[in-house]
């Protein structure tokens, strides 16, 4: 069957096949999230504490990014992604027998987290370049739109059946689903064919490539300003996995499966946001609109800050999670389209950089503000930060280029 406008890269088989795969391991995936954070603010109470589980599981993104893209565009994606998922699925099930066993210490879910964030340092970048190889250029942008769609469907399916497991089963289900989950995305890739790449007579080092992918991100102005309003949003709005689980405890007074539906309030608003950008004909994005998205993403943060009934909550996370996902999706198809095929890796690298690398130091400083002056103060100033921020990069993106600038 032809699938319509809003879906055609699922005209593709093998992105048919991977989107299915990808989309069943993020629900377990996102319980876990749910899960892990719960599991903090049982064992520790402490919003910093939160913030520093949230720093170790993305630092590595901050410091072997760059890294991770040169090794992407090296090897075999296919086999290099069945090595990770392989090696996730062993760190979610050792959180599941050490919390069935009794034996979970803080320490235990810190140094997990931390290896989480290595593995997805080298499978991000990995993920995001092998959209194009499936699908091709015409279909990026809406293949990208596709995967933010089943990514934040699983934000919504996921939280939701956690909240509610965790509420009646205990921590330690979810931590067990997300392992078995990874079932589905190995058999995938093992099932995936994908045409073999002439191999390529390398006659640069690694640092070489490193730095070949840096100066062409720095010196073409679209990547460059994606790669800049995506810096804003990872910092001053992204940090839900700390937001969310603190305005349900400490603000609403919520427990576990209160904290799901929120979740899942974030999550219907992503998708929603995702599927807006899908139906959208235009092949390249719109960084007008990117930095527009930006604008009112930031504005939703702060208006949490006002927030103290759970039924204003709940449309407040739907409209920041709807424009959140317009800015992450739409800087996605950008790096995607604007890069050569022989550095998309590199580029890609630079996606989970900044949108994963900059989060610890967002989750740290959400953390640190929270527990000091409280987490409407956080809100109120993280939002406040974002919005001089975003307005920073709409008034350069309007500057006069110099004639002959691209």
């Amino acid at each position: 069957m032809a699938f319509p406008s809003g879906l055609r890269a699922l005209n593709h088989p093998g992105f048919r096949l991977y989107f299915t795969g990808q989309v069943l391991s993020q629900v377990g995936t996102w319980m876990q999230s749910v899960a892990q954070s719960w599991l903090v603010l049982q064992l520790t109470g402490s919003p910093l504490r939160l913030g520093l589980i949230s720093t170790l599981q993305f630092a590595p993104m901050l410091l072997l990014s760059v890294f991770s893209g040169a090794v992407a565009d090296r090897l075999p994606k296919r086999r290099l992604l069945i090595a990770t998922q392989t090696v996730l699925a062993g760190q979610a099930l050792a959180l599941a027998g050490l919390v069935w066993a009794g034996h979970v210490q803080y320490w235990h879910v810190a140094a997990l987290a931390l290896v989480l964030g290595i593995v997805n340092t080298l499978d991000n970048p990995t993920r995001q370049s092998l959209v194009s190889e499936l699908v091709g250029k015409g279909d990026v942008g809406n293949a990208v739109a596709l995967s933010s769609a089943g990514f934040n469907s699983a934000r919504i399916v996921g939280p939701a059946v956690a909240g509610l497991l965790i509420a009646r089963f205990g921590i330690p289900l979810a931590f067990l689903l997300n392992g078995v989950s990874f079932v589905f995305v190995i058999g995938a890739l093992l099932r995936l064919r994908l045409p073999e790449a002439a191999p390529r007579a390398r006659t640069t080092t690694m640092l070489e490539d490193i730095v070949e992918g840096l100066r062409y991100a720095l010196l073409t102005p679209r990547i460059r300003l994606a790669l800049g309003v995506l810096l804003v949003i990872s910092v001053f709005v992204f940090n839900f996995g700390v937001y969310v689980p603190l305005l349900a405890r400490n603000v609403l007074h919520e427990e576990a499966d209160g904290f799901g539906f929120l979740m899942a309030a974030l999550g219907m608003g992503a998708v929603s946001g995702a599927l807006t950008l899908g139906a959208l004909r235009q092949a390249r994005p719109s960084l007008s609109v990117t930095l527009a998205a930006a604008v009112v993403a930031c504005l939703g943060i702060l208006s949490l800050s006002l927030v103290r009934q759970f039924w204003t909550a709940v449309p407040a996370l739907f409209v920041t999670g709807y424009f959140a996902v317009l800015v992450t999706a739409s800087s996605n198809a950008t790096l995607q389209l604007s890069a050569p095929d022989e550095l998309r890796g590199r580029v890609m690298s630079l996606y989970t950089l900044v949108f994963g690398g900059s989060v610890p130091l967002g989750a740290l400083l959400v953390g640190f503000v929270s527990e000091h002056w409280g987490v409407p103060a956080a809100f109120l100033g993280m939002g406040a930060a974002g919005l001089a921020g975003t307005t920073g990069l709409l008034l350069a993106a309007r500057r006069p280029r110099p004639p002959g600038g691209s």
